[in-house]
């Protein structure tokens, strides 16, 4: 099997225990910090996955993270049984997956907009709202900026890509000319 079939597998069950515990977004903010010191410590993970130390150490190792996390007994538990069965190299594919599938139960879009100036909080909040109006889904919105586009915008929400910027435009006037 697949590491990203097993690691959708893995998610889709945690999905599915946070729903009934009604903690899909509690769960998503415990593992966003997971892999939050998974990336700051990757002696954390080179420890875990080290087949010299016994799998016990390993396991006390782990509730020790999940102890300073303060994290619930059952992202802790899950933690536990994805080194008892060799997985947790796949921790971050399955934080991934749960992430689209939490959004996709909670109905939330996770769109990112980059603009070539700072935007006020003023303009982030007319954008949120328009795209909560059109989408119908509650939007958490990541604001980017990178000043090569001139000026105007890009969204992006999912695989879709909405481009507004002014160097886009002048590319396809550049074409238009160039084709003649």
């Amino acid at each position: 099997m697949s590491a990203n079939a097993i690691a959708r597998r893995y998610a889709k069950a945690l999905v599915q225990i946070a729903a009934e515990e009604s903690a899909v977004e509690k769960f998503h903010g415990e593992l966003a910090r997971i892999e939050g010191v998974f990336a700051e410590s990757p002696e954390l993970g080179s420890l875990l996955s080290n087949p010299a130390y016994g799998i016990e150490a390993k396991l006390e190792t782990l509730k020790e993270v999940a102890g300073k996390l303060q994290l619930s007994g059952t992202i802790g538990n899950f933690l536990l049984l994805l080194q008892e069965r060799n997985r947790l190299g796949c921790l971050p594919q399955i934080i991934a997956f749960y992430s689209e599938l939490a959004d996709e139960l909670s109905g939330v879009l996770r769109p990112v907009v980059t603009t070539a100036l700072p935007l006020d909080d003023g303009k982030v909040a007319e954008i949120k709202a328009a795209l909560e109006k059109s989408t119908g889904k509650k939007i958490d919105l990541k604001v980017e900026v990178d000043p090569a586009l001139i000026g105007g915008l890009i969204t992006r929400i999912g695989d879709k890509v909405l481009d507004g910027s002014v160097k886009t435009q002048l590319t396809r006037i550049e074409d238009i000319l160039q084709k003649g």
